[in-house]
């Protein structure tokens, strides 16, 4: 291209804890021969943005613009991109294609790194996430509630035709997110799964695990308001109300392989999930709750030899698996679009749980059509 990098673009800038969002500018990284710049038309709302706003889990590094669920269309590449040692799949991205960002922006790539050698870079050390952190040259980086996004290439994935733009955003991390230790897992046929909390990381988890062919999916919530959404609409096969259900765990003891547990409080009957397991069993927590979980006796774990893990988002190959699959399968989060101007009352309906079960802002109403 001929004009040089922008050195400045405009997005929904936070500069503390508590003050809405302001609509201004903003410095992105300096653009490299290993960058892309996208023109952003949709970035879907995370639980994770909320947090981050609101220095929830360490202070956040403000001025901060949110925003790791990023749709757009490719405007700039770098001149080394087309021969990117470090992402085949990258080299492919062309002026014009539409492609998305996650929660990830950045790893070292090192050869001697045993997470990025394993193509796990989502567990790399010198992770910059895709915005309240930094790259190597210790520039930020800035997420997608903004007009325009840049960042490394590695990180960026191209959209299937058959996705919709809106409904891909929040694959980007919450459908990820669930993915990544389903498959990890071995979540398929003659699996039995529950999935604790029906929001909007566990409305997926139940898409995923049915479009990975398990024989079973079990929601677990708290009250039954969602039982008819969840077996219904996303396909469970039971529903139990922990909170309307007495003696709950008892009639479903030793009955599911895995566990996927997307919620985050501290008082959640962790025992009693675990009773749930079988000989064997695991239960993975990708919830990030800002206070510890609740203690746990070791006979909990020590009488049936079960396992207690955890997820962080997913690799780029995970994310390219992922949309591969929601593309054959038609796995399509449930959404509600909002315009990215009404970002902060998308916020606050977001952190009061109003979300049906993502909220995706739209650019403006021609790009929302792409």
């Amino acid at each position: 291209m001929s004009s040089a990098p922008a050195k400045t673009f405009s997005g929904w800038v936070a500069h503390n804890a508590t003050s809405p969002l302001t609509y201004t500018t903003f410095e992105p990284k300096p653009f490299t021969e290993t960058d892309i710049e996208i023109r952003v038309t949709h970035c879907g709302i995370c639980g994770t943005d909320v947090h981050t706003l609101r220095s929830g889990w360490a202070p956040t590094d403000y001025p901060c613009v949110v925003g790791h669920e990023i749709i757009g269309i490719v405007e700039r590449v770098g001149t080394g991109v087309p021969t990117l040692a470090s992402s085949p799949a990258s080299r492919e991205i062309k002026i014009g294609d539409r492609v998305g960002v996650g929660a990830q922006s950045m790893s070292c790539l090192r050869v001697d790194c045993e997470a990025c050698a394993d193509g796990e870079e989502s567990y790399c050390n010198r992770l910059t996430g895709t915005y309240n952190s930094r790259y190597a040259d210790k520039s930020k980086s800035y997420g997608g509630f903004a007009d325009r996004w840049r960042g490394p290439a590695h990180f960026v994935f191209k959209i299937p035709d058959t996705l919709p733009s809106a409904e891909a955003a929040p694959l980007l991390c919450a459908g990820v997110t669930v993915y990544a230790p389903l498959r990890k897992h071995g979540v398929g046929p003659g699996k039995t799964v529950g999935i604790v909390g029906i929001g909007g990381l566990g409305h997926l988890g139940i898409l995923f695990a049915k479009a990975l062919g398990a024989d079973r999916v079990i929601a677990i919530s708290r009250s039954s308001r969602k039982r008819d959404e969840a077996i219904w609409g996303l396909g469970a096969d039971e529903f139990i109300a922990t909170g309307e259900e007495k003696g709950w765990a008892k009639p479903h003891s030793r009955s599911l392989d895995i566990i996927l547990s997307t919620v985050s409080g501290g008082d959640m009957p962790f025992a009693q999930y675990l009773r749930l397991l079988k000989r064997n069993g695991t239960f993975i927590q990708v919830g990030a709750p800002e206070e510890p979980l609740p203690p746990l006796a070791a006979y909990s774990l020590i009488q049936k030899a079960v396992q207690v893990t955890g997820s962080n988002i997913g690799s780029p190959e995970d994310i390219r698996n992922m949309l591969e699959l929601a593309a054959e399968k038609r796995v399509l989060p449930w959404i509600q679009k909002r315009p990215m101007k009404d970002v902060n009352s998308a916020l606050v309906d977001m952190h009061e749980g109003k979300a049906r079960y993502r909220y995706v802002l739209q650019n403006s109403e021609q790009q929302a059509k792409l």
